[in-house]
């Protein structure tokens, strides 16, 4: 019987994408390297589970969500989460940032000092800047400063990113154009929490670190594993939680998201067969942020 491997996720160590497998072992994603696996026959997707904890009744979770747990674990994976605002006593000190993913598509965030860029990496960053670093709440306070008195969103969903990445401009300062814009109307605004100091406008680029040189128009994306099915594809950039790969059919994006709840195995055939939808390719227009 072939061993079985359950994957946790994809994660940036580094400024380099990995796969995480359940026990800690990692597996490096370097371009050029062919991406194969295969998906156990039975069993379906289970729950996660939360916190470290196996999910009590190995609930069946749909095959199409990025979440890959059941309702109750993932009420208690955000019991302590920074994101749901469950942390207001956090004694770590935070960044507020500003991050661009493509032509009108900027963000303000948080994201620990400790975790450097990771978080940035993570959700697929093209370029950022940091906008100031204090204690929580007043990182939070910016940040919904920054939301109602420019209108500058706190999330921008993964369709939206993957619609523009291959069509990005290859000139960095081109890239860098709308940041750099963004962060002088923010540190202009009257309110910020003096606990909170301000840093000047420096841009990280992540283009290099994605690959997106070597990206080409997707033809389509991954919209969920299969019982059987197979992935199988050159590795020719990353971003965020997605892979593309480079397959017969041409380059498809995988959302590793995807993958944890399932038994992954060794693929028994050499081609992808599972559902694949087309991917929008129309980039978006500007939408009236300056």
């Amino acid at each position: 019987m072939a061993q079985v491997w359950r994957c946790v996720g994809m994660r940036w160590a580094d400024g380099s994408p990995q796969l995480v497998w359940d026990g800690g072992r990692r597996s490096a994603l370097t371009w050029g390297k062919t991406v194969a696996f295969g998906v156990e026959e039975e069993g379906g997707r289970t729950c996660v589970g939360a916190r470290g904890n196996p999910c009590p009744g190995r609930t069946q979770v749909p095959a199409r969500g990025t979440g890959a747990r059941c309702e109750e674990c993932a009420r208690l994976e955000r019991a302590h989460s920074v994101a749901a605002d469950t942390m207001a006593d956090d004694p770590r000190p935070y960044h507020v940032y500003l991050a661009w993913f493509g032509p009108g598509l900027v963000k303000v965030g948080i994201t620990a000092v400790e975790r450097g860029a990771a978080r940035l990496l993570e959700q697929g960053a093209v370029c950022f800047s940091r906008l100031g670093t204090g204690p929580l709440m007043a990182a939070r306070r910016t940040e919904e400063l920054l939301r109602s008195a420019l209108g500058v969103p706190d999330r921008i969903a993964y369709a939206e990113k993957r619609a523009v990445r291959a069509w990005l401009p290859r000139d960095a300062g081109e890239r860098a154009a709308e940041v750099v814009a963004l962060h002088a109307r923010a540190v202009a605004l009257g309110g910020w929490p003096e606990s909170l100091a301000r840093e000047p406008c420096r841009v990280v680029d992540h283009a290099e670190a994605f690959g997106l040189s070597r990206l080409s128009a997707p033809v389509g994306e991954v919209r969920g594993l299969v019982a059987g099915g197979v992935v199988r594809g050159e590795l020719v950039g990353a971003a965020g939680p997605d892979l593309h790969l480079r397959t017969p059919r041409g380059e498809v994006v995988l959302d590793t998201r995807l993958l944890p709840g399932w038994g992954l195995v060794p693929a028994a055939q050499r081609e992808l067969s599972v559902p694949v939808v087309p991917l929008r390719r129309e980039a978006p227009a500007q939408d009236g942020l300056f």
